[in-house]
This record gives structure tokens, C-alpha cells and sequence, in this order.
């Protein structure tokens, strides 16, 4: 069964609930950018993360650069966002504190 698509109302929820994350303009997408220390702790999160997206089958598109990694969330088959990309953003902000 796919993940259920978020509405409006749920999405303003998350932007509200977790700062620094950012809608799309056509609200498909979720991103933010993290700044670590350096690299190596930016790559341990990065590892963490990965870890509960294989969990979830539900893989965030990133790029990463020294301390600095980039994360768009998007549920592609779906062509938007869903409670997988909420699930991952729970998980990343968790690791990250």
C-alpha cells in the first residue's frame, strides 16, 4: 500500500514543528541543509541516517560537502511528499540532537 500523500494543514504542521526545513514552492519536496562540526561527524550522521532509510525503504536525495550536507525529501512514485518523508525527517532531526 503506498504512504498517504500530506495535505496542506499536515505539511504546515511539519514547517512548524521542525525549523529550518523548507516546502518547495509546489510543496513536492522537503529540504534543508545540517551544518556538523566537520566531516567526520557530518558522514557519522549521514551513515546513522542511512541506516533508518534502508529500514523505511524510503531513500532522501543529499549531497554532502566537509561539515555541510544538503537533504531534499520526496516520495517519487507518489510525486510528492508523504508520511515517508516525515518518518525520515523524524529520524534526522533525532540523530542529529
Amino acid at each position: 500500500m503506498p504512504a498517504a500523500k500530506l495535505d496542506t494543514v499536515q505539511l504546515r504542521h511539519v514547517l512548524k514543528t521542525y525549523p529550518g526545513w523548507k516546502a518547495e514552492q509546489d510543496g513536492t519536496a522537503l529540504t534543508k541543509t545540517f551544518q556538523f562540526k566537520n566531516f567526520v561527524t557530518a558522514w557519522g550522521w549521514m551513515s546513522q541516517v542511512a541506516i533508518w532509510a534502508e529500514k523505511l525503504n524510503h531513500h532522501p536525495e543529499w549531497s554532502n560537502v566537509y561539515g555541510r550536507v544538503t537533504v531534499v525529501l520526496t516520495t517519487h512514485d507518489q510525486s510528492g511528499l508523504t508520511e515517508l518523508d516525515v518518518s525520515l525527517l523524524e529520524k534526522m532531526e533525532m540523530l542529529v540532537e
